[in-house]
């Protein structure tokens, strides 16, 4: 039986970590594990019946995607209106793998929108990774956690691709959950009135979801004021043949709280296109970031414009071998749903509908959403030299300037030479009042070239702070690794962390910057061995940029300027000893940071610590992975940074090259979060 967690409230916590002689820089202090309200509400629901006994003794995997802003002059390290409590951090929980993630607008970010099948999550792997088990990852994504080798049609695996298409016939049950702090968060989607009246009149007869039993998928991405706010699938509903249809994919959801802060007015953020009824009603959306204004909470995200799918794809539909369920895709049904079919809702085939999808935003007032739109490009919606493409954009964060204008970052589709649409970060700005005026600027230094000698496949913008300092991903073609780049808008190109500190983005790493603050922390996290020949382990990071620094009460410099530093190494605190709460902990991965300086993280737990001070030491007890937020203490200067001793374990040996972006969603080696 996994171990409890060790309970300690945030004040027990500052305390102890005050009274001693050497404290750290930061004190961990624990937000959600397997035994939080919201994760055993996960575990408590049934499954299905030939899994049941995996669902029962495999833990559920919890991750931080983001916290909550501090007050504008709140600052930990001095000290000054540092409010740890109230810095909610947003989660989520999984019970198997996802298949494919829910946070992406395209499956694994492929412009194609094909990785829907078992083979194709097979090509995926070799073709980006090649690391050696891509069989064995392609069918933990499609069968799920705890799948049969060599009887994987079972259906004993936890989660996976393969459930999610069977439900047709078989039914749901979630193994997704958004998490705020330790609480599940429920959406609109959950309800039948969260439907629209076409929705139901198109033969959506009853929800399948009740309190003990939910059949959507969701994650939080973040808390604004009196807002939480992510993206969920639509409710599993019965239709008139008995057979059972989503809605939709996904949509992006905000929780509205009024006088009560208990009592919530969830909003479906609905495709903001006119026209398309087709759009409007299957295409999909997303809620990545938001940001309080004088007129509401400006939300970003993505939302579907066209249909992408009327054009002579190669879909690689699953087959009857794939789903087990005895139903065979028709090609024609499939192309007739967003043209002459009327029961959209009463066809298989129309469930894998796809769509060109643009970066978004919605304004929400007291009453509601008072202003939506697309952040517009003027592509086609599909590639016209090339129909396997169309065009792809997501707003993934936002933040406001100091002359309060809106500045947005993400990706966009560019079209490389007339040749090829590619998705590249990118960001958008906005004057304060005309939110139908956006200008898009692609960041220079990521270029995408047309064949496979290109840099990148891919670049994506994650975070920005009101200094229009970005961060972000670049996925390099093939085998070549995810690198974490900085950008201040307006210079010439980015810069990569693997030249700006080498000593910790070594040479071939891969690396994801999830976040920045008005400070200009940056957060993400980083390899910390070689990959060739073993699985690559990964801890997160922090790097102080464009010259900042932060200080204590008494002027002393904490963190400098220019310069990255482990977060493990941040938290260690070696006076303690090694069955202190210090060394009980090992920080993943750091997934937000507020201007407070608090930070958002998932670590790994061992009670009573780990067997020493260093980066892998193994843990002699239940080792189990948690969320986690990062609290500066006041008292801390530089010379409280005691970097961890040089790693005593053998590193986990393996085939192949680094996980990298993919780790995501692997098959829970080192699993971890990737870009926000």
């Amino acid at each position: 039986m996994p171990h409890k967690m060790l309970k300690l409230s945030t004040l027990a916590i500052l305390i102890a970590g005050a009274s001693q002689a050497s404290a750290a820089v930061y004190t961990v202090v624990p937000v959600a594990n397997a035994d939080s309200a919201g994760v055993k509400q996960l575990a408590n629901q049934d499954y299905f019946a030939e899994a049941q006994a995996n669902a029962n003794s495999t833990p559920i995997t919890v991750s931080s995607t983001g916290i909550k802003p501090s007050a504008k002059n709140a600052n930990c390290f001095t000290g000054t209106e540092c409010a740890v409590d109230d810095y909610t951090v947003t989660g989520v929980a999984h019970r198997g793998t996802e298949g494919t993630p829910i946070a992406d607008v395209t499956p694994y970010n492929q412009n194609r929108q094909d990785i829907i099948s078992l083979s194709q999550l097979d090509n995926y792997c070799n073709h980006n990774f090649d690391y050696g088990i891509c069989d064995i990852w392609a069918k933990n994504q499609y069968f799920g956690d705890e799948y049969t080798d060599g009887n994987e049609q079972d259906g004993q695996g936890l989660g996976g691709l393969q459930k999610k298409q069977a439900a047709w016939i078989k039914g749901y049950y979630s193994n997704i959950v958004a998490l705020v702090n330790d609480q599940r968060v429920a959406t609109k989607a959950d309800e039948f009135s969260g439907y629209t009246k076409e929705q139901k009149k198109a033969g959506l007869v009853s929800i399948d979801s009740t309190d003990e039993h939910f059949t959507t998928d969701a994650i939080a991405n973040g808390v604004v004021d009196n807002y939480n706010f992510g993206t969920t699938s639509s409710a599993l509903f019965t239709n008139k043949a008995s057979t059972h249809p989503r809605a939709f994919e996904k949509r992006g959801f905000v929780n509205t709280f009024t006088t009560n802060p208990f009592t919530a007015t969830p909003l479906i953020l609905l495709p903001p296109v006119s026209g398309d009824a087709f759009v409007k009603t299957m295409g999909q959306t997303t809620a990545n970031s938001a940001v309080k204004t004088t007129d509401g909470l400006l939300v970003v995200g993505s939302s579907s414009f066209a249909e992408s799918y009327t054009h002579d794809i190669d879909r690689h539909i699953p087959n009857k071998h794939d789903v087990n369920i005895g139903l065979d895709f028709k090609d024609d049904i499939y192309r007739a749903c967003a043209t002459t079919l009327t029961d959209v809702y009463n066809q298989w085939e129309c469930q894998f509908s796809t769509f060109a999808n643009e970066a978004a935003f919605w304004l929400v007032g007291n009453d509601g959403i008072t202003k939506s739109g697309v952040i517009g490009s003027n592509l086609a919606a599909v590639d016209p030299d090339d129909d396997h493409l169309s065009f792809q954009a997501s707003a993934q964060a936002v933040a406001l300037k100091a002359d309060g204008n809106p500045i947005v970052v993400g990706y966009s589709t560019n079209d490389v030479n007339n040749k090829l649409y590619a998705i590249q970060a990118a960001y958008f700005t906005a004057p304060v009042g005309d939110l139908s005026s956006w200008t898009r600027t692609l960041i220079p230094g990521l270029a995408i070239r047309e064949d496979d000698s290109g840099d990148f496949s891919y670049t994506i913008a994650n975070g920005v702070n009101n200094k229009s300092v970005i961060v972000g991903d670049a996925k390099g073609n093939g085998e070549k690794p995810q690198r974490a780049f900085v950008y201040k808008a307006g210079q010439s190109k980015a810069q990569f962390f693997d030249d700006l500190a080498p000593a910790i983005f070594f040479k071939d790493s891969n690396s994801n910057a999830a976040a920045v603050n008005d400070n200009d922390q940056v957060v993400g996290w980083v390899d910390i061995e070689a990959s060739k020949g073993k699985e690559a382990r990964h801890r997160a990071f922090t790097y102080m940029t464009n010259n900042s620094v932060i200080k204590n009460a008494n002027g002393e410099i904490v963190l400098a300027p220019n310069k990255a530093w482990m977060l493990d190494d941040l938290t260690n605190d070696p006076n303690a000893g090694a069955g202190s709460v210090a060394n009980s902990y090992r920080i993943l991965d750091a997934t937000g940071v507020n201007n407070a300086g608090v930070i958002a993280a998932t670590a790994y737990y061992c009670q009573g610590g780990y067997a020493n001070l260093s980066n892998l030491a193994h843990c002699n007890g239940t080792e189990q992975r948690v969320i986690v937020k990062l609290v500066p203490n006041a008292n801390a200067t530089a010379n409280d940074i005691q970097p961890r001793a040089k790693d005593e374990d053998e590193p986990l040996k393996r085939s192949g090259g680094s996980l990298g972006i993919l780790a995501l969603t692997a098959l829970g080696f080192i699993g971890f979060r990737r870009r926000k």
